[in-house]
């Protein structure tokens, strides 16, 4: 059971394979030397033969068999581990590179937790299919050809018996693999299921216990748990009655063997050195492929870890842009931009957007209109659009990412920021950025005196920056974004679920960055975009209304009825209070 496909892929690891299997076989030729003397020294002690000379020369070769052995099974001990780091290596950098190339969108097309599962537990899978199983496999097609041609001579008769039955225990890992390969494939579907719902319930732990919902959520994991208990006892029953089945054909064979070879002798056919050679060596016929049955439960879980792998691996990539933005000032322009998740649901149904360079455009409606899934669009995350999107004059398609990424800087209201320094998180935005750099874009943020009475650019952050509040976390990623100088940038939701004295800083920083860059501000408190060059109603994935504040005031519409009713909510009970 080879994947070439696999193989292949590892190349790179197959010189290790060879030599595993070079060593295991001088082993196996050191221990027929053992036997041979041990059974020609037995002989001559039944008989009454024996001197001191040969049990000398017996000790000696015993003990350089025992050297050599050591030394074969330490060198290929060695190659298996070399192996398994190259294949460790290798398919997490495959893995790696895939996801670089999808880009942004890679969550269009696989889930997050997909990923980190099949980049350590598959891979640890396949760790053993390439540093034990193949190996094992070609050394046990190997082995029993090379007792063949060492017995043969000693008695053809049972060396043919012993080489007929050793093709039982593949025919019965043919029959297994059939049986297992479903059983597996389903085995990893229930698998990675489960890792979905564990990640997802331990991101939404606190709101789960806000709600009291935790233990709603906790029966249905343990619903999954159940049946990924359920298919794991049926993979261990079925590894279990394998491995039975080819101890059977194993130890069978070996005893058919060993009766072939006594008969031989009772009837005058064979030596007593010879019997004994045959019966201590016919087990090693055997013993290759029973510890090859062993390896083929882990080798066929890893060929189900394969598959998810190559499925990622296969996922269609992205059109690969190739040309760069223009320097200085980028306008934006929308023409009939049609998006959507699912099939049956539009998301942006035609939308026309002219974002002039240097100027603030505000995109305002209710929860989801659409506002976001512009903003990831324009980052690179939504790729799967139709119609026209034009950034300085180049189609966003033509585009190469890694230079989007250099005039587009998109900040989020979750923007992420890592375990480490402040300057650590900073730097991502410019490796070569100097303090008085990072310090200056704090201080616009209005966050350099908090730090500065921690530990300034070297103020260690936790876990998500746990042991910062909303509203810093969110100054220092605007902060980090500042640090990138990049013409463009898109501030979507960037000042929700933080309090107000940090609303009102970022958006001072916001119209400072207007000033000179094309701002593109996604919010859903309409206070914040009154200031706007422009502002764009959606609803229903389309753009109903558009102009300056004043303008969309005068129309009455929709935008109107929003602002007001927020502008009432925000003032209930100010008015009458001392």
């Amino acid at each position: 059971m080879i994947k070439t496909r696999l193989v292949g892929l590892l190349s790179h690891a197959k010189k290790y394979i060879v030599y595993t299997i070079l060593w295991q076989w001088l082993a196996l030729l050191s221990q027929g030397i053992a036997v041979f003397s041990i059974a020609e020294l037995l002989e001559k002690v039944i008989y009454g033969s024996v001197t001191s000379k040969s049990v000398e020369r017996t000790v000696l070769t015993l003990i350089l068999v025992v050297v050599i052995r050591f030394f074969c099974e330490r060198m290929g001990a060695r190659s298996s581990y070399l192996a398994c780091v190259d294949v460790k290596r290798i398919l997490r950098e495959k893995i790696y590179e895939k996801m670089l190339k999808l880009g942004a969108s890679y969550r269009e097309q696989v889930s997050s937790s997909e990923v980190v599962q099949v980049s350590t537990e598959g891979v640890e899978q396949l760790e053993t299919y390439f540093g034990k199983y193949l190996p094992q496999l070609f050394y046990s097609l190997i082995a029993p050809v090379t007792l063949f041609v060492i017995l043969c001579r000693v008695s053809l008769k049972a060396s043919v018996v012993l080489l007929i039955c050793v093709p039982l225990i593949p025919i019965s890992i043919v029959v297994v693999q059939k049986i297992a390969r479903k059983l597996l494939n389903k085995y990893w579907s229930i698998y990675t299921g489960l890792g979905d719902s564990f990640l997802e319930n331990l991101q939404g732990l606190t709101t789960l216990k806000i709600y009291q919902a935790d233990q709603q959520k906790a029966n249905e994991m343990d619903a999954e748990s159940q049946r990924f208990r359920q298919i794991t006892m049926k993979v261990l029953t079925m590894q279990l009655n394998s491995t039975s089945v080819m101890d059977i054909v194993a130890y069978g064979g070996a005893a058919i063997g060993m009766a072939v070879a006594v008969t031989e002798f009772l009837h005058g056919n064979l030596n007593l050195s010879g019997t004994l050679c045959i019966v201590l060596l016919a087990s090693e016929f055997f013993l290759p492929l029973r510890l090859l049955g062993s390896f083929f439960h882990i080798a066929m879980n890893g060929m189900a870890a394969s598959d998810k792998i190559f499925r990622i691996l296969d996922l269609p990539e992205p059109k690969a842009g190739e040309k760069v933005l223009p320097e200085g000032g980028l306008d934006i322009s929308f023409q009939n931009v049609h998006f959507s998740y699912e099939k049956d649901r539009e998301i942006l149904g035609g939308i026309d957007l002219q974002v002039p360079a240097g100027s603030f455009v505000s995109l305002v409606g209710e929860s989801g209109c659409g506002k976001s899934t512009i903003a990831g669009i324009l980052s690179g995350k939504n790729r799967e659009f139709s119609g026209d999107i034009r950034i300085g004059g180049v189609a966003l398609g033509d585009v190469r990412e890694d230079d989007l990424m250099e005039h587009v800087v998109l900040v989020r209201h979750n923007s992420y920021l890592f375990k480490g320094t402040v300057r650590e998180n900073l730097q991502m935005a410019k490796m070569d950025a100097t303090d008085q750099e990072m310090r200056e874009v704090l201080k616009k943020v209005n966050l350099l005196g908090f730090l500065d009475t921690q530990n300034g650019l070297d103020t260690v952050l936790l876990e998500k920056a746990g042991n910062l509040s909303g509203g810093q976390c969110q100054r220092l990623a605007i902060a980090r974004a500042l640090l990138k100088n990049a013409p463009v940038y898109i501030m979507d939701e960037a000042t929700s679920n933080i309090d107000v004295e940090s609303e009102e800083l970022i958006m001072d920083v916001i119209h400072e960055i207007a000033k000179t860059k094309t701002v593109l501000l996604i919010s859903h408190r309409l206070a914040n975009v009154v200031e706007s060059d422009q502002i764009c109603f959606l609803k229903d994935g389309q753009i109903k209304e558009r102009g300056k504040h004043e303008e969309l005031m005068t129309l009455d519409g929709d935008y109107r009825h929003l602002y007001e009713s927020q502008m009432a909510l925000e003032n209930y009970g100010k008015e009458g209070n001392v």
